[in-house]
């Protein structure tokens, strides 16, 4: 690892044992697997492997924020001189209260010139970036559900909003812009008053101890209730019997000692009740509906969350929502890290969250994993990649703000929770083993396969007590926790060998499967076609049903995967209607194809229905995953296979070289698909092309993500459902088909 830029970011937080957020940046070395066509000129190349695999180093820049409590302030500056400064090194940014109480310490320790930065433009840089940045960021908090966190789809433009940092005041800025913001409001009554105020009612030092006892008492037996002055609710006014008329009211007239838990909990209520009005009245005058809570004070702490969200519903009669952050504790040290960095611009890119060295979002009940809570808040560690490509949205969402990439919310439906998640478990080893096999030649490939077991397994146990932790628990994100994991330990592709000889072996039947298509008539050809692209969606090695069958069944090919099919009529059927649009309808302009497995998916599915539209004056952008993720084909695989059709197809051939036919990265890594997330070179050709039919192939693509996704444009969505409790679950068998034409309402 080779750090290029530092920042510190040093808080002097007001709750007990304050904290300094480092924020660094560093470029990582990892391994990818690359692909490189063979030089096949005056060759025999019947028995040649089709292409030649190489694992290479790669450099990556990674940043990352990790959290110190102030008490082991010394240690974090050793790890500071020890490992990120450099010779170059002349200057550590820092912001907060630390940036004074600290500054003499650091720049004796470190040598270094420390540069404070504005607290308020951090945070609001910081807030910014992982609002862009971090998919699930946010969440609503809901009282008495069986999830308390109700995540947040990510809006393609974040302004305006309300930031309502809650530290030992309270600060309200209006934020328009990027780099327009206001304050426009605030509070001395805040984090401070709740500490110093609980300290001299229950003589309790610790912030977070104070808490824990806010979170056993009831503060109905110290406030006074509506109910309590006029004996039920006071239906004039339209009051509920159980608001509280007067924090700590009782205490006026009962003449008995009031408990330390049932005294913090009112005062907790005060406070909170107190900010939520204020940060709803701001909200309203300025014509606001969103209002993000940030500071140490909220720290995923559930009474206090429960309080405001309560309070800003009550005042704004559920018009505006209290939001909050997962990562609202690091919100100053990204914003720290940020200013320091401008010269490289960390916005022009994208980024994306590495599951495999985040902590996640850890509960506060004190009695979930009492061992696993940190003193100092909600995080320890956060780590985020720079993306190769920036994302962007696909042009032809219907509605981009209303777009949910997922099919299922596992963190809502306990049922299907349980059943993925030991779905995974079930199959870890079976993947480590895979991982190990994938590199025959390494030493100690064994020992990194183990490693990778047991960060996935733990990551898995995390998820059953914690499925929140990081953000809407899907089956998208365990596979893509499991790839992150994978790749920490050096695993970039463990299926190149599989995918380079499958292939090679549906290459060779693909003229075969052309001459068989072309002899037939119209119509007919038509259904053999989406039998072709069904039939090859079968040979997916994620499916266990199918990885059993390919491991068992070494000669299971093309034909027996047509017969495995359901019969018509199909789970979901409109090929009726998509035979009548081609029928009927004048040929599409251009046809975007997110394609699945490498293979005979791809060689002998997509290819031919590709092949098909470039006859019927269709042009075609394939898109293929721009990094490896299980047996699906990626842009520099399909590179070399559609290189080898074009060789015996004239119609590819002549489609290539017009440029009728293009090969698009998709920037995504995954099995799954997010349409909020795509490479911008991709997103820019389809408006250039006008694109007006997507195909969507694949349980991953299809099913688990993008099954109610809404177009602009007509769409396919085809698969083949390969899990037993999913088909069950839909209403179908192992190898149903899922065939979904959509038009959209004019």
């Amino acid at each position: 690892m080779i750090t290029s830029c530092l920042v510190c970011s040093v808080f002097y937080e007001m709750h007990g044992g304050s904290l300094t957020k480092l924020a660094y940046y560093s470029t990582v070395q990892h391994k990818v697997a690359r692909v490189r066509s063979f030089d096949h000129s005056g060759k025999d190349i019947e028995n040649e492997p089709l292409y030649e695999i190489s694992v290479q180093e790669e450099i990556t820049a990674r940043l990352h924020f990790i959290k110190f409590e102030n008490t082991y302030i010394e240690t974090c500056l050793d790890f500071i001189k020890d490992h990120l400064v450099n010779t170059e090194t002349k200057v550590i940014k820092a912001t907060g209260g630390g940036a004074y109480k600290f500054k003499d310490l650091i720049e004796k320790k470190l040598g270094l010139k420390v540069d404070k930065e504005d607290v308020m433009t951090c945070l609001i840089k910081g807030c910014n970036f992982v609002l862009r940045n971090i998919p699930h960021e946010v969440f609503a908090y809901q009282k008495d559900s069986d999830t308390e966190f109700r995540f947040q789809t990510n809006h393609p433009n974040i302004f305006p909003y309300l930031l309502v940092n809650i530290g030992s005041g309270v600060s309200i800025v209006k934020v328009e812009t990027e780099d327009k913001f206001e304050w426009i409001g605030g509070s001395s009554i805040g984090g401070g008053t709740f500490w110093g105020l609980g300290a001299l009612l229950t003589k309790t030092k610790k912030f977070d101890e104070l808490l824990q006892l806010a979170s056993k008492g009831q503060h109905t037996n110290v406030d006074m209730l509506v109910k309590d002055v006029y004996g039920g609710a006071y239906q004039t006014l339209g009051l509920s019997g159980n608001l509280i008329a007067s924090s700590f009211g009782k205490s006026t007239t009962a003449d008995k000692e009031f408990s330390k838990e049932d005294m913090a909990k009112s005062l907790l209520h005060m406070i909170s009740n107190d900010i939520g009005q204020l940060a709803c009245l701001h909200a309203k005058l300025h014509n606001l509906d969103k209002i993000y809570f940030g500071g140490f004070f909220i720290r995923g702490h559930p009474v206090t969350m429960r309080t405001i969200t309560y309070s800003i519903n009550f005042f704004s009669k559920g018009e505006v929502q209290a939001l909050f952050l997962r990562h609202e504790g690091y919100l100053g040290a990204i914003g720290a890290f940020l200013k320091g960095a401008e010269q490289d611009n960390p916005n022009q890119y994208s980024w994306g969250e590495n599951y495999a060295g985040s902590s996640g979002l850890m509960s506060t009940s004190p009695d979930v994993y009492p061992m696993q809570r940190t003193r100092s808040g909600t995080f320890d560690m956060l780590e985020m990649d720079r993306l190769e490509r920036p994302l962007v949205n696909l042009p032809l969402l219907k509605d981009p703000s209303a777009y949910i990439p997922d099919t299922v919310d596992l963190t809502d439906d306990a049922m299907a929770r349980k059943y993925w998640l030991t779905c995974f478990e079930e199959a870890l080893d079976g993947v480590a083993k895979r991982a190990a096999a994938s590199q025959p030649d390494s030493v100690d490939a064994l020992e990194r396969a183990e490693k990778f077991r047991q960060k996935y397994w733990n990551k898995l146990q995390t998820l059953r007590q914690q499925p929140f932790a990081y953000g809407t628990l899907t089956v998208r994100s365990l596979l893509d926790t499991r790839e992150h994991c994978l790749n920490e330990f050096n695993f970039p592709d463990p299926y190149s060998k599989v995918k380079q000889k499958e292939n090679g072996i549906a290459l060779k039947c693909f003229q075969s499967v052309i001459e068989s298509l072309d002899s037939l008539g119209w119509e007919e050809r038509q259904f053999a076609l989406v039998k072709g692209l069904l039939a090859g969606n079968v040979f997916d090695w994620g499916a266990k049903a199918v990885s059993d069958v390919l491991e068992s069944e070494p000669q299971f090919g093309f034909e027996e995967a047509k017969s495995k099919l359901q019969e018509r009529p199909w789970l979901e059927d409109s090929y009726s209607q998509w035979l009548e649009r081609l029928k009927e309808g004048p040929p599409h302009k251009c046809a975007l194809i997110f394609a699945d497995n490498s293979g005979i998916d791809i060689i002998l599915g997509v290819f031919p229905f590709v092949r098909e539209l470039l006859s019927r004056g269709t042009e075609v952008i394939l898109a293929c995953n721009s990094g490896p993720a299980l047996n699906d084909v990626t842009y520099s695989e399909s590179l070399i296979v559609t290189e080898r059709i074009a060789a015996m197809d004239s119609v590819i051939q002549s489609a290539l070289r017009e440029e009728k036919l293009l090969l698009v990265q998709t920037g995504s890594s995954s099995p799954c698909l997010d349409l909020s997330r795509l490479d911008k070179g991709l997103a820019v050709l389809v408006r250039e092309r006008k694109t007006d039919l997507v195909i969507i192939e694949g349980m991953g693509r299809a099913i688990h993500t993008n099954y109610y996704a809404a177009l602009k444009c007509e769409s396919l969505k085809l698969a083949v459902i390969k899990n037993s409790w999913l088909a069950d679950r839909l209403g179908g068998k192992i190898f149903s088909v899922i065939f979904k034409y959509e038009v959209p309402c004019k």
